[in-house]
């Protein structure tokens, strides 16, 4: 599942590098990121210009001041970042990566990478079709803000309010963006608007006891004398009703009357005006590959066919005698397979989640300090949202990170996938290599909150496979799960470019997912829309996983019993992602250090 931010904080940002962790304090401190004085220059203005544009993860590292905003995200105000951006790029390319250390030249051309990928983007203004996807807007947005947002001082309290004043900017520039969309053609297919529409009426209906944006209210510290927290809810209230209340309720009649009649029913962005080379960007940008749509089509192919043979192993070792498909129509009806409640299916979750905590020691040498908890998503969006997800926490502002599970529709959440599930989203996924990436103090700010999503969502993937290492999968059936879930991140690749690329339906996307592997029907048909609504993001898994394993394996044969597994992971892990060259070159220089390393 595609972890916290992206749907989240960094969807509302215009043109910062997505936020995708949440980085401890620290502040620009050139001489500490790099040795050559010109490349640290460089480091700490582009430190000193994120925490500007980007205040939501300045906030949850703990920027006081940053805490009161919300990013601009006005087309003029991503326009206007051009010139900035090129005036990094130009002080960049007058630095010869030839007279750098490793690590220097390493981080010179990871941030011209950086830079150069948002100047990319400026001119195709993808706000058209980013301001709203099949799991809503940007009042979903800022409502993940509200959950991970604790109030522990007036100054606290206070800055929530600001933020929720600012709210109807927000809310007009997404309409804005929109508008364009709809002018331009660049717009969301018909079932993405109605998947929205599903949440955002209702949450134009709300009232303040059950609004999300007000949860930060719900308990306030016992330092704030009590008439002075009346006189704060009060204010909040007030923002929520006569501020965001409106846009709303605006937002919600826009996409009824004005786009969903002029929503089409094609789903690709094949389909619209330059979305050949709008769907190429984001390939290119989710995989951090060049590789092309027919590629990436063609190499998930080739994964459905290889995975499909493991899974036919594991249904023998089940004692399964029948055919493939009446075994999955046995893995999504049996309710053997279920858990009974909602509390019931958290303490499966849990407790997969503590037995994960205890394998780790033996695979990793470095572990965060940022502990994690197990969450339910809220259950005014598990309709619409995925099985489960990553929400990182914040030490400076005092919260765990979150591994959220779905438990609405027990009857599509099978226990045989929890296992491979939870290794994704939780530890060694998500929690162990975000919590990670957010405390690497001694490297430039920008590596600490960059979005690397073949990374981010290749190491998730490859977390399910290290659960075979720990052992973790008990049966054939948790066994079967694992590759199913596989299966699903392959089918991805072939569901993804067939939608964008090809021009597929509906029905060619999905079929896929059901003939080859055991989610549930209604999964599936959430998965779907995600990837419609969400064009290339799907691509960065199976492309991410499957360059690291090859690492892995490069590492293994060239190091033979030199190689240490807990090493390995230490390197890739500790000083944040790269994109996946980066990564190849980074990783290369450790095999040929650990080739040097005496034995012992």
């Amino acid at each position: 599942m595609k972890t916290m931010l992206a749907v989240g904080a960094a969807a509302l940002l215009a043109v910062a590098a997505p936020a995708c962790a949440a980085p401890l304090q620290a502040p620009p401190a050139a001489s500490r990121n790099a040795e050559n004085p010109a490349l640290a220059s460089v480091l700490a203005d582009y430190e000193t210009y994120l925490r500007t544009v980007d205040p939501i993860t300045a906030g949850m590292e703990g920027d006081r001041a940053a805490l009161s905003r919300l990013p601009d995200a006005s087309r003029a105000f991503e326009v206007a970042q051009e010139p900035v951006l090129k005036a990094f790029a130009d002080r960049l390319a007058a630095i010869d990566p030839a007279t750098l250390s490793d690590d220097d030249r390493l981080n010179h051309a990871f941030l011209a990478y950086v830079i150069q990928r948002s100047r990319d983007r400026i001119p195709l203004d993808t706000g058209r079709l980013e301001a709203f996807n099949s799991e809503g807007g940007p009042g979903q947005n800022v409502s993940y803000l509200a959950s991970v947002t604790r109030i522990a001082t007036r100054e606290d309290a206070e800055a929530w309010i600001a933020r929720l004043e600012a709210m109807p900017k927000l809310y007009e520039d997404q309409l804005a963006s929109a508008r364009r969309g709809l002018e331009s053609g660049l717009v969301q297919p018909r079932s993405i608007v109605e998947n929205a529409l599903s949440l955002i009426e209702p949450e134009a209906a709300l009232t303040p006891a059950a609004d999300p944006l007000l949860k930060p209210f719900a308990s306030l510290p016992a330092s704030i004398p009590a008439p002075e927290q009346a006189a704060l809810r009060q204010r909040a209230e007030r923002a929520v009703a006569d501020g965001v209340m409106p846009h709303r309720r605006e937002w919600a009649r826009f996409l009824r009357e004005d786009y969903l009649p002029r929503a089409p029913e094609t789903l690709g962005v094949v389909h619209r005006p330059g979305g050949r080379e709008l769907y190429a960007f984001y390939t290119r940008g989710f995989t951090t590959t060049d590789l092309t749509p027919d590629q990436i089509h063609a190499i998930g192919q080739q994964e459905v066919a290889r995975i499909r043979a493991r899974m036919d192993i594991e249904m023998k070792a089940a004692g399964w005698t029948g055919d493939f498909a009446s075994f999955l129509n046995f893995l999504r009806t049996d309710p053997q397979f279920y858990a009974a409640s909602r509390e019931a299916l958290m303490e499966k979750a849990s407790e997969m989640a503590k037995r994960s905590d205890d394998g780790l020691p033996a695979l990793f040498g470095t572990l965060p300090r940022t502990p994690y908890g197990v969450r339910e998503v809220p259950r005014e969006i598990e309709a619409n949202y995925t099985t489960g997800r990553y929400f990182p926490g914040s030490m400076e502002n005092g919260v765990a990170g979150g591994y959220m599970v779905n438990t609405g529709r027990l009857d599509q959440r099978p226990l045989y996938e929890l296992p491979a599930l939870t290794l994704h989203e939780a530890v060694p996924g998500h929690h162990l290599q975000i919590a990670l990436q957010q405390e690497a103090e001694e490297g430039p700010y920008f590596r600490r909150s960059v979005d690397v999503t073949a990374f981010v969502e290749g190491w998730g993937l490859y977390s399910e496979f290290l659960g075979e290492e720990m052992q973790f999968y008990r049966t054939p059936y948790e066994r079967f799960g694992r590759l199913s879930y596989e299966m699903w991140r392959a089918c991805r690749l072939v569901a993804d470019t067939g939608i964008h690329a090809l021009g597929w339906d509906l029905e060619q996307a999905r079929a896929c997912f059901r003939d080859n592997s055991a989610l549930a029907p209604h999964n599936i048909e959430t998965e779907l829309q995600r990837y419609i609504g969400w064009p290339g993001q799907a691509t960065a898994y199976k492309i991410g996983e499957i360059r690291l394993r090859e690492i892995r394996t490069r590492a293994e044969r060239e190091l033979g019993d030199k190689f240490d597994v807990r090493r390995f992971h230490d390197a890739l892990l500790v000083d944040g992602p790269l994109p996946m060259a980066l990564l190849d070159e980074r990783m290369d220089r450790w095999i040929a250090a650990e080739k040097a390393r005496p034995a012992g």
